[in-house]
């Protein structure tokens, strides 16, 4: 370490702990001003040592910071008045400031703001709770808190909550309602409960959710508040940098991962929200089909319990509501990205481990004889720890290989490679499987901080399939996948089809123990300080096109469901831009495609497809109902929505991994019930019913048929042989 950085931390220090000889371990549950002092020291150290975006903590990112920490404290802006939020202006372009000198001020100002609000808002809503709801009126709620300033004054602040307190009473009392009627249905007899015995219970289960829900919101400790301020300045140099505060070794591991024993999602919490990440293949959530990346938990039930409303929850609470054991019944309320609410059944259950591994089989073409692989690969699994130390450990390599020696003895007619909600997983992988398909080569590049280049290759010359490729991506395959499919594209290998563009997920990053970053032994009495993430390095294309952002872009873009969700890189705050570097040298695959003629067929087809054009006006009802977001208050028109909504459920939600289920607890267990050849038999009607497949095959079988002005120039590859497909441009 130079002089200067010695005097500088000592400097640093000493502004900090003025006796740190004399002070003494706090108490666990106590807040100490002089360890988040010293957390913030060692958070920036890191970050201006490892992040590779080197952006300088100046007034920029404080504003950025700041935006993120009053998301944290307050999205919703249920709480804070317009003159709470002023007053936390004030420290916009200071927590840059605050964190070089290490006088923190404004988390503890924010904490004591929202604690004087929470009361107030408590007492106002106890009272609302006891009044009588005119649900006549045509009046309507906005859900958008983008939409929404901070209340100017209390009288505003008590009629935005009578509204929502109003919707909660509604939605409870329209459940209660169908719930009576199909009791009633089923017994063949009328209604026993009146309405106005409905309203009144309805009343009761908000007035004792909101209970739980204030009981949780004055439990957030002081030291609750300084987690979220220092995760909020991570998260402003880019969103995947995050500080991950100390918990019990299971909730810690919980925040590490972020993966939820018993229902298999991957939660994040975000601006006063809990939000589905990711779906784990072979879990719970995914057999039941419903759940998806992008939805908003609401409220978590306990079966046919009274639901827990988890806005403004922090991620350990949410996470402690969800899990339990396996067998069990939790419900979600959750809100979809077009804006509809949904209450989704899961039984929990262990993640099947054989549905997160590669699968694959041949689907046959009885009109035209032709023979088709498919291969899914629901992420790049590798078991890391066994091949370390010298055992045969699993991988997804192994696995793509071991299927693609069956359908080569099959003789195939060509492949589907799907990689859709593929979240990524090992590099190593990623690389090795595109050596597959290609002679060796480079597959991807990776930069660091400092600009060094590191190419990664594919230093094997056999290739274990040579025919015709379709590679299937939606918005949700990101990372390693985007590596894979973006190095099939610049080699012109394979077709791309799918959404408008992958996730845009080109980043690296590592975690740090902040507890061995301690600039002093005699400071151990902090510990444990947590761990941090930081993104430190960036991945590019063969092409010298960076996968960050934009992702990749399909040769052929389909119709797609979620075509107005905005999910990806490129609607993230703070997220790292797109660039470019140098193209490595690689040579094209030796057969190149031709793209034109196969972009036009398909065309012609999703425009005269049925299934197709459902999809394409789904698309833009679901965009209609992502712009609509007044709620309306009144009974009729909120039934009318209800049943609306529950028409839609039964549709399926293909090329996302969703499949349509009425949310019936019957339904929910029915699948857990399957054995294997059942199993197998619905995965199979499932891709026979996928558009996207579908289109897919057809595409390959465009790639076997003469192109316009070269009649000879597009024969299916000679498996046998070892001859390619051979394609010129007309």
């Amino acid at each position: 370490m130079s002089s200067p950085m010695k005097k500088f931390l000592f400097a640093s220090l000493t502004l900090l702990f003025t006796a740190v000889s004399a002070l003494a371990a706090p108490p666990v549950e106590e807040f100490d001003i002089n360890r988040a002092r010293l957390l913030s020291f060692i958070l920036r150290g890191q970050i201006n040592q490892n992040h590779y975006s080197q952006k300088p903590i100046d007034d920029a990112l404080s504003r950025a910071a700041f935006d993120l920490y009053l998301k944290q404290l307050d999205g919703q802006k249920r709480f804070l008045l317009k003159e709470d939020a002023d007053k936390l202006e004030v420290f916009a372009t200071r927590i840059d400031d605050e964190i070089n000198r290490g006088r923190l001020e404004l988390a503890a100002l924010g904490a004591r703001v929202m604690s004087l609000r929470v009361s107030q808002v408590e007492q106002l809503a106890g009272e609302l709770i006891e009044q009588k709801f005119d649900f006549s009126v045509d009046e309507s709620l906005e859900t958008d808190p983008e939409k929404l300033d901070f209340c100017k004054d209390e009288a505003e602040l008590r009629e935005r909550w009578r509204k929502i307190l109003k919707f909660q009473v509604l939605v409870r009392y329209l459940n209660l309602l169908e719930d009576e009627e199909e009791k009633a249905k089923a017994e063949g007899k009328k209604p026993a409960k009146t309405e106005a015995q409905l309203l009144e219970a309805a009343r009761d289960k908000v007035r004792k959710s909101n209970a739980d829900f204030f009981d949780r919101m004055r439990k957030e400790t002081e030291q609750d508040h300084f987690d979220r301020y220092f995760n909020a300045i991570a998260r402003a140099f880019d969103p995947h940098t995050n500080y991950l505060p100390p918990q019990s070794k299971e909730d810690f591991d919980i925040s590490m991962s972020g993966s939820l024993e018993g229902i298999g999602a991957t939660l994040q919490e975000e601006d006063g929200y809990i939000k589905v990440i990711r779906v784990i293949p072979g879990s719970a959530s995914s057999r039941q089909g419903q759940l998806q990346a992008e939805d908003i938990i609401l409220e978590v039930a306990q079966g046919k319990g009274e639901p827990v409303d988890v806005t403004d929850a922090r991620l350990r609470d949410a996470v402690s509501l969800i899990r339990g054991k396996k067998g069990t019944e939790v419900r979600l309320t959750v809100k979809k990205p077009d804006g509809q609410r949904l209450i989704i059944p899961i039984i929990r259950d262990v993640v099947q481990i054989e549905e997160t591994f590669v699968k694959g089989t041949i689907l046959e073409d009885e009109a035209n004889k032709k023979k088709f692989g498919y291969i899914r690969i629901p992420s790049f699994y590798r078991d890391f720890k066994n091949t370390v130390r010298g055992g045969d450990g699993r991988n997804s390599t192994d696995d793509v290989r071991e299927e693609l020696q069956k359908m080569t003895q099959a003789g195939i007619d060509g492949l589907v490679l799907d990689l859709r909600n593929n979240g990524g997983g090992a590099l190593t992988d990623a690389v090795s499987i595109t050596g597959l398909f290609i002679e060796k080569g480079p597959v991807v590049q990776i930069k660091n901080r400092n600009g060094r280049i590191n190419v990664l290759s594919d230093q094997d010359p056999a290739i274990d399939y040579r025919g015709p490729m379709v590679v299937l991506i939606n918005k949700f395959s990101a990372s390693a996948s985007e590596i894979l499919a973006g190095a099939l594209q610049d080699y012109r290998r394979a077709v791309i089809i799918g959404s408008e563009h992958s996730y845009g997920k080109g980043t690296v990053q590592t975690m740090a123990d902040l507890d061995a970053n301690l600039p002093f032994i005699n400071l151990d009495q902090y510990r444990p300080l947590g761990a941090m993430k930081v993104t430190t390095q960036k991945f590019y294309r063969v092409s010298g096109e960076s996968t960050q952002y934009r992702g990749v872009v399909p040769d052929i873009i389909l119709p797609d469901p979620l075509r107005h969700v905005e999910a990806g890189e490129q609607y993230v705050d703070n997220s790292l831009p797109w660039d470019s570097v140098e193209s490595t040298n690689f040579t094209p695959w030796k057969a190149p495609l031709v793209l034109p003629p196969l972009i036009d067929r398909s065309q012609e087809r999703i425009d005269a497809s049925e299934e197709f054009n459902d999809i394409l006006a789904e698309t833009e009802r679901a965009k209609e109902r992502r712009e609509q977001t007044r709620q309306s208050l009144a009974l009729e028109v909120v039934r009318k929505e209800r049943e609306e909504e529950k028409k839609l459920r039964t549709s399926k939600l293909m090329g996302h991994g969703a499949m349509g289920m009425d949310d019936d607890e019957a339904d929910a267990k029915k699948e857990l019930t399957l054995d294997d050849a059942e199993r197998e038999k619905a995965w199979l009607k499932e891709l026979a019913e996928d558009p996207y497949i579908g289109e897919s095959r057809r595409i390959l079988g465009d790639m076997a048929m003469p192109l316009k002005g070269n009649p000879g120039g597009a024969a299916l590859a000679d498996q046998n042989s070892g001859k390619n497909s051979v394609y010129s441009r007309p």
